[in-house]
């Protein structure tokens, strides 16, 4: 899950501190509906689009599996999911952002679909810096020098990285929920009750017994939490399915399993990324042209915007989006994410 459901979000603490922070940090805020969905609805119940065949490209420790969207000269859009999603979530953003020219590419991040590992001896990390850190190495293999970047709950947190540690290599943003960007040591300190409770499947993860009954029950876990997260999307079985082929990947419980326990500081992380989590730990502004964006309907425990407003010092927009949308916001509001991607690349030549 995201960020909304992890103690990275070290500064939230109940709707006192959100109001407060509401009305010390100022934001642009709209709403949008999406589509046809009514209040109450929820979004989409299933893809309309199909993703194209697979590619595959060494990069970095990985070889990933990633779709390829769009004309091959177009402006590139990277999109990144979370956990428990597959690329899928963005196969309805993907077709209206090729209808508008852009190249979209969306890989399954490291422990996902057919992204593999190329050595047996790679440590199966999943901090946080080491997934952007397999981002930048997808686009250095792919020879692209900048994109614009879309992402929800792991894959926000994963932009949201990149934007602070290479802002060189990013033209603009849209980032569900907001900041993400976390640290062990903040994570370090206990939320009250109530919060702690939603974030009750860390601390499962955080023993032996969550570790083998997510191993065996991985179907039906996510798919629970698909359901908390978002509440009032009735989604299809067969949509869920279509995404849960991707944790058959061999490395996806250990992956999921590592991303949780480094949060809570019960695993250390690789010497190699140390310095990225130095930084990180700062909690660093992002500079580059952003659009926040959140649905009416997330199940996920999230704040105000104006919490983490003032986290984003260039052009800066947030976004409601409204008609019963949850934690999945671009498979469940594809036209209000595509939108955002499209507007958000516009910011710079305003």
């Amino acid at each position: 899950m995201s960020h909304s459901f992890d103690p990275n979000r070290r500064f939230l603490l109940g709707a006192a501190a959100f109001a407060a922070a509401a009305t010390q940090f100022g934001t642009t805020a709209s709403a949008y509906a999406q589509g046809s969905a009514g209040p109450g609805a929820g979004g989409a119940t299933k893809p309309i689009a199909s993703l194209p065949a697979i590619k595959h490209i060494k990069a970095g420790v990985l070889e990933v599996g990633y779709a390829d969207i769009g004309p091959s000269d177009g402006p590139v859009v990277l999109l990144l999911h979370g956990w428990p999603y597959d690329i899928y979530s963005y196969a309805d953003v993907a077709q209206i952002l090729e209808r508008r020219g852009y190249r979209v590419l969306i890989p399954f991040l490291r422990g996902y679909g057919s992204t593999r590992f190329l050595s047996r001896k790679t440590a199966r990390n999943g901090q946080q810096s080491a997934l952007a850190a397999d981002m930048i190495a997808f686009l250095d293999a792919l020879k692209i020098e900048k994109v614009v970047l879309g992402g929800f709950d792991w894959g926000a947190r994963t932009v949201n990285i990149m934007a602070a540690l290479w802002p060189e290599r990013c033209k603009a943003m849209v980032s569900v929920s907001g900041y993400l960007i976390g640290s062990q040591a903040a994570n370090s300190n206990p939320l009250p009750p109530e919060a702690e409770l939603a974030w009750w499947y860390q601390f499962y993860f955080a023993t032996e017994r969550g570790k083998q009954g997510y191993e065996r029950n991985t179907h039906d876990f996510n798919k629970l939490i698909w359901k908390l997260a978002s509440p009032k999307w009735k989604f299809e079985d067969d949509t869920f399915d279509l995404t849960a082929t991707a944790f058959d990947n061999p490395d996806h419980v250990a992956i999921t399993i590592d991303n949780y326990r480094w949060r809570l500081g019960l695993v250390r992380g690789e010497k190699k990324f140390d310095a990225y989590e130095a930084k990180l730990a700062k909690s660093p502004k992002i500079g580059i042209p952003t659009i926040t964006m959140e649905g009416d309907a997330n199940g996920a425990p999230h704040p105000d915007p104006a919490a983490y407003a003032k986290m984003f010092t260039g052009k800066y927009e947030h976004r409601n989006v409204t008609g019963g949308i949850g934690h999945n916001l671009p498979q469940e509001a594809p036209q209000a994410f595509a939108q955002a991607i499209i507007d958000v690349d516009k910011f710079g030549l305003d």
